[in-house]
């Protein structure tokens, strides 16, 4: 079976990913710097277009993105879903064909602060910390079982782009190495979630 990583910018995740383990196919929802990455790695890649549905205006049909994407996995075996910046939100179905087996990072100590404005909102509620969180993704917007968390400081001086440089830098670590234990775990016919750690890692 197989690793698949989902893709839709520059792949600074991907780089990290591609550095720690074996990933069978990289799949971008558009022409992006992260399908260059895979390709000079020797990986295989796959554009799954959402101009071939829609586009990225009202006229986008997600069930119908989704029913392909769905598909062209399950045709190349995969069997382990790992998120890395993509930037398409899939339809439930996507979680039910692959349940447990979607993994997603998000710059912060989930459940606080979910949404695309992460750390601007962490930023703005005046907190002392927010981080980076690896969960098992399901339809529902940043929820799922968490498998490892990492703290990271707001310091005083932070603006959006520092902070998030430095959690950036933190989900290049964690992301990989709980990939790596996640598909460990499947191959040996444990669930995504028997790498789960409770304790929030402070540095």
């Amino acid at each position: 079976m197989a690793t698949a990583v989902l893709v839709s910018g520059t792949g600074t995740i991907l780089e990290s990913v591609l550095e720690a383990t074996t990933v069978g196919v990289v799949v971008a929802d558009r022409a992006c710097r992260a399908i260059e990455v895979a390709q000079a790695a020797g990986v295989a890649t796959l554009l799954v277009d959402r101009r071939d549905h829609g586009g990225f205006g009202p006229g986008f049909d997600r069930q119908a993105y989704t029913d392909a994407l769905s598909d062209a996995l399950a045709d190349r075996s995969v069997d382990l879903v790992c998120m890395a910046g993509f930037g398409t939100v899939l339809a439930p179905t996507f979680f039910e064909r692959f349940g447990g087996r979607v993994l997603n990072t998000h710059p912060s100590l989930l459940p606080r602060y979910p949404g695309w404005r992460a750390v601007a909102d962490a930023l703005g509620d005046g907190a002392t910390e927010t981080g980076c969180t690896v969960h098992v993704a399901t339809a529902a917007l940043d929820d799922g079982p968490i498998l490892c968390q990492e703290a990271v400081e707001v310091r005083a001086d932070d603006d959006e782009a520092t902070l998030h440089e430095r959690i950036k830098a933190v989900e290049r670590r964690l992301y990989p190495a709980t990939i790596v234990a996640v598909r460990a775990a499947l191959d040996a016919g444990e669930e995504a979630t028997a790498v789960a750690a409770a304790p929030v890692a402070r540095r």
